[in-house]
């Protein structure tokens, strides 16, 4: 990453003003946003949302040309075009050619895509923000940090400031005079303006009507005061029929603002009579500026499904720390991401694709179902197709991909870091390596590895075997969750098979984009895997579960590889993770814990793979409390911890800050015990514990679920 960008990143977590403003809107925007759709099935809603607006996008010509031959003839001007250089000529001509020396502005995410505000200043014309938000951050010279509200990021101490200068008055922060202050100041813009210049939440091609969402009324005089109404519309906005409008209204504001419903809506069905009876000009511009290539790639065609709510901006735990200023452009966040990279260049997002941490929080809240860390990864795909890796991620790969060396090189970590370590944990490490001690202590590598305990393991011989999959983690740090595992499945008269020539799952390759070096460790380890008959391949961590169950194809398949297309879905048919397993096994009555005794209250932590890729959460919390356990449920409980796999090696700042936040959530509840699926949930967790003096234990439920097994 550059240096600027670092330096963007300390500055955004070191202002106390941003990451209180945002860390307390997050926080309150997850309770009223499960509010705001109490009674209503959401899965429905967006699968509605999502089918209207796709349905649209594979036939984007079509519907534009619809739209505009039932605009025009209402009486409207549409005007089409690939280039937003053309937007800008089109709205600058027209302004010369009426004479027009003043616009009033409401908020327009398209505009600022083109930068429309500086287009038109440059010829002399004033423009006037009128969404209070939008005048704020004009006012102070910058940018939306937020799709919906761009002010997010702002204290009314430092509007107050704000407005103060601009008015020549000492204000105080009383937000109804600062309200006031904007009303008094902007009001006249509205009744001298020569043009109004408007963007639309929903195009409609069936009717030829634009709709626009607002809260505060400003559209209504922006549209219909001026003489001329420019309507600059991205064609992603566009959906076939009218009745595809009320279903985005129902899950427009609940997403956005976690309201139930918007102050405003305005649906604009031709040009209207202005107060003097003249006929009112309509101009609404169809802008595409690479959707339409968009909308023919078969990675990228499900961002034009999404409605501009901002929700995956609410629910991002790397946002509520940086803000949207950090992804210098004008679309933030993870959606932001995915359009910088289409709407300016590839390589634009070469820095900001970094900050996604690949938690999947966007994905569950998103109405319009856009599988945003998909599309982010495949971003980093294409960076690497078209600049290479690094050298060193190179090589860090290379070693990886040779089984013998990599396991060697374990071997020889064991050893090397000995002069560091302490009681399983590496506290300090020295020089450049420093950072990766900060916040969280590193866990030792095991004297002796899972595959060299496993041999002297006695099992029973059962009829039906199960092949362990331990991952690095379980293999090579924490071998007693492996012995955990194995214990809990013997009980329930599984035999368990481990096959050492098992290697990386491949998640860090390809979360960075190196699919050739995941597709390789797919391979190997889907022949060694399927070597042994057994109904079951289970695994403790969640992180490679989801590579064994669901990556392992996908990437094979996106690279050609499809010779091994069917042995990847006999192992994904076959792949369980060990909280599911083992309930159904307990449901079974194959497995039982000891009763009676009344046991500490536990926590528990909901690692992101598990809960919104492979959809397991109440199974282990169901698993604790039949074994005793007191669940004491913590604020937060499937918010990310910061680990994100080597994120929280490569962005350190930003990792620490999160499981910061995670421990003291842990600690709220009074909880000695905290209880998680993932062995990198519990470096993390535990490495934090470690680093503020300990007090809370962590571990894996299968160590807690064997600990209690019945006999």
């Amino acid at each position: 990453m550059k240096k600027e960008f670092k330096a963007s990143i300390n500055r955004a977590l070191n202002d106390a003003n941003l990451t209180g403003a945002l860390g307390k809107f997050s926080e309150a925007y997850k309770v009223n946003r499960a509010k705001a759709y109490e009674g209503m099935d959401f899965e429905a809603l967006r699968s509605t949302v999502a089918e209207a607006k796709s349905k649209a996008a594979c036939h984007l010509d079509e519907v534009a040309d619809v739209f505009k031959a039932n605009a025009e003839a209402l009486g409207a001007k549409v005007f089409r075009t690939r280039d937003p250089q053309e937007v800008k000529r089109y709205i600058l001509q027209l302004a010369k050619d009426k004479g027009v020396r003043s616009v009033v502005k409401s908020k327009s995410m398209a505009t600022e895509e083109i930068h429309l505000n500086r287009a038109l200043q440059e010829e002399g014309i004033s423009v006037a923000e009128t969404d209070l938000g939008e005048w704020i951050i004009q006012l102070a010279g910058q940018t939306p940090s937020h799709m919906v509200m761009p002010a997010i990021h702002m204290t009314k101490e430092e509007v107050a400031e704000i407005f103060s200068k601009e008015v020549d008055e000492r204000l105080t922060t009383d937000i109804p005079r600062l309200v006031k202050v904007a009303r008094n100041e902007l009001r006249p813009k509205f009744l001298a303006a020569d043009m109004g210049i408007s963007g639309g939440n929903i195009a409609v091609a069936e009717t030829g009507s634009i709709v626009l969402v607002t809260n505060e009324g400003n559209a209504r005089l922006v549209t219909s005061l001026p003489k001329i109404h420019v309507a600059l519309i991205g064609v992603e906005k566009l959906v076939e029929k009218f009745e595809s409008v009320a279903p985005i209204l129902d899950a427009l504001p609940r997403s956005a603002t976690a309201q139930l419903l918007t102050s405003y809506v305005s649906i604009i069905t031709g040009p209207t009579p202005n107060d003097d009876g003249s006929q009112k000009e309509l101009h609404i511009i169809l802008m595409d500026n690479r959707r339409t290539e968009m909308a023919q790639d078969p990675k990228f065609k499900q961002a034009l499904q999404c409605i501009r709510c901002g929700s995956c901006l609410n629910v991002c735990p790397i946002f509520r720390l940086v803000g949207g200023h950090v992804f210098g452009s004008i679309y933030t966040g993870g959606i932001g991401t995915i359009l910088t990279a289409w709407f300016d260049e590839l390589k634009k997002s070469e820095d900001i694709q970094g900050l996604c941490i690949q938690c999947g929080n966007c994905k569950e809240v998103c109405p319009g179902k856009l599988d945003i860390p998909e599309m982010i990864m495949e971003i980093r795909r294409r960076l690497v197709l078209e600049k290479g890796q690094p050298l060193l991620q190179k090589a860090i790969f290379g070693v990886v991909n040779n089984r013998r060396l990599f396991h060697g090189m374990l071997r020889a970590a064991s050893v090397a870091a000995k002069p560091f370590s302490s009681a399983g944990f590496i506290r300090h490490l020295p020089l450049f390596l420093a950072d990766l001690t900060d916040g969280r202590s590193l866990p030792a590598i095991a004297e002796k590895p899972f595959r060299d305990i496993f041999p002297e393991i006695e099992q029973p011989q059962g009829k039906e075997k199960a092949v362990f999959y331990a991952g690095c983690l379980i293999d090579f740090a924490y071998p007693e969750t492996g012995v955990a595992l194995v214990k809990l499945l013997n009980k329930a008269g599984i035999e368990v098979v481990f096959p050492e020539e098992q290697t990386c799952c491949g998640a860090p390759a390809l979360y960075n984009g190196a699919y050739e070096v995941a597709a390789q460790n797919a391979i190997d380890n889907i022949e060694v895997l399927l070597q042994h008959e057994a109904q079951y391949v289970v695994s403790a961590c969640p992180t490679c579960t989801v590579a064994l169950a669901h990556e392992f194809g996908k990437t094979l398949e996106s690279l050609g590889q499809t010779e091994w297309m069917e042995k990847a879905q006999e192992l994904a048919a076959k792949t369980v993770d060990l909280s599911t397993l083992v309930k159904r096994l307990t449901d079974g009555g194959r497995l039982s814990f000891e009763e009676g005794e009344r046991l500490p209250k536990i926590t528990y932590h909901d690692s992101c793979h598990l809960k919104r890729t492979l959809k397991v959460s109440e199974e282990p919390r169901e698993l604790l409390k039949k074994a005793g356990y007191q669940l004491e449920e913590m604020f937060e409980c499937d918010m990310c911890c910061g680990m994100g796999g080597s994120y929280s090696m490569k962005l350190p700042e930003i990792s620490a800050p999160i499981l910061k936040r995670k421990l003291q959530n842990i600690k709220e509840t009074g909880a000695p015990v905290v209880a998680m699926d993932c062995p990198g949930c519990v470096m993390q967790i535990r490495g934090g514990f470690d680093q503020q003096g300990g007090g809370v234990k962590v571990k894996h439920t299968a160590e807690l679920l064997a600990e209690r097994l019945k006999g």
